[in-house]
């Protein structure tokens, strides 16, 4: 078959490329899926650069998230329900950006209805971890208000498209007016710059600020919405995408009577196992409702592969971008 190898860690993914390797089989509680899509995810980049907190050796394929078919079960494997040729989708640590992959059954969920293979692909990881955020963490309720920072991003858009089913009042922030312009379409409530939005979020709060705060960006953003947080409002540590961890004064959320809240999704379902099993089986459940709607903004062939990283880095996408290992190099962006 054809994977997707990391065969050196390198900066600028020189180390990435498609090769020929072995199929995979699988053993006893594992199935084998054909690939029909697999997402790219951020922390996919990072290992191929040495970058992330999991650091697998060379040589590895990358891949979170997929969506394909059941192409066959280990030896007395439990099927769970599964039969051959039914569309699954499933999350992982490794492997994914192959023409095949071997992964538990019970890690297997139906692929939902209402979405296609891209989409499937698209939505475990980001919804995962926006709803880890929003209601683990940030305790979110119908009629609070959300903004979520760098919004037209994977996660960011899963947290804007959740926090609506929620019913939370959404405020979206993006740096471009065709991000904003997209996000209003979307259903955000309101949308703002990516820098420079105090006013425009304290006019849409009546002075109020937000309850709860959705921050993967840090640095100068943090500097700026830190401020905006709402009298006992709750403000999301995600991540630093800006390349600087912002910093606050201890007297600051004292003051203004809010919560600093780290969130690591992968972790809290390492610790609470139970509970990561009820938030996979919660967001398969709107999906299957039809009441979320992951966005893809490319799919590109595996060969293309360096390309699509590419373009997840330049910060140009809105969700999400998935290879599709079933097609050939024709696809186009």
């Amino acid at each position: 078959m054809r994977a997707v190898v990391c065969h050196a860690i390198t900066p600028d993914l020189t180390g990435v490329e498609v090769r020929a390797v072995p199929t995979p089989s699988p053993g006893p509680g594992e199935a084998l899926i054909r690939v029909r899509a697999a997402s790219i995810n951020f922390p996919d980049i990072l290992m191929c650069q040495g970058r992330y907190q999991f650091k697998p050796d060379p040589p590895f394929t990358p891949g979170l998230d997929v969506a394909g078919d059941i192409a066959g079960f280990g030896p007395g494997t439990e099927r769970r329900g599964f039969e051959l040729g039914q569309s699954v989708v499933c999350g992982m640590r490794l492997g994914g950006f192959a023409e095949f992959a071997v992964v538990p059954v019970a890690s297997l969920l139906t692929k939902p209805a209402p979405l296609g293979f891209a989409q499937a692909a698209a939505y475990p990881a980001v919804y995962h971890t926006a709803r880890v955020a929003l209601v683990r963490r940030g305790q979110l309720q119908a009629g609070e208000t959300l903004l979520v920072l760098g919004a037209a991003g994977g996660v960011g858009l899963a947290c804007v498209d959740l926090g609506l089913s929620m019913g939370a009042r959404v405020i979206a922030a993006a740096s471009t007016p065709e991000k904003r312009a997209f996000l209003k379409a979307f259903g955000a409530h309101e949308t703002v710059g990516a820098a420079g939005f105090r006013d425009a979020v304290l006019a849409a709060t009546n002075g109020r600020g937000a309850d709860v705060i959705y921050d993967p960006v840090g640095g100068d953003v943090f500097d700026e919405a830190i401020r905006l947080t709402a009298f006992e409002g709750r403000y999301l540590v995600v991540g630093f995408a800006s390349g600087r961890i912002g910093q606050t004064a201890a007297n600051i959320p004292l003051i203004k009577g809010f919560s600093l809240v780290g969130v690591r999704a992968g972790e809290y379902a390492r610790r609470f196992p139970e509970r990561g099993i009820e938030d996979r089986a919660a967001m398969h459940a709107l999906a299957e409702a039809g009441a979320i709607c992951p966005h893809v903004h490319a799919e590109l062939p595996l060969d293309r592969v360096v390309e699509a990283m590419g373009l997840l880095q330049s910060r140009a996408v809105i969700g999400k971008v998935v290879l599709r290992p079933d097609q050939a190099d024709t696809a186009a962006a």
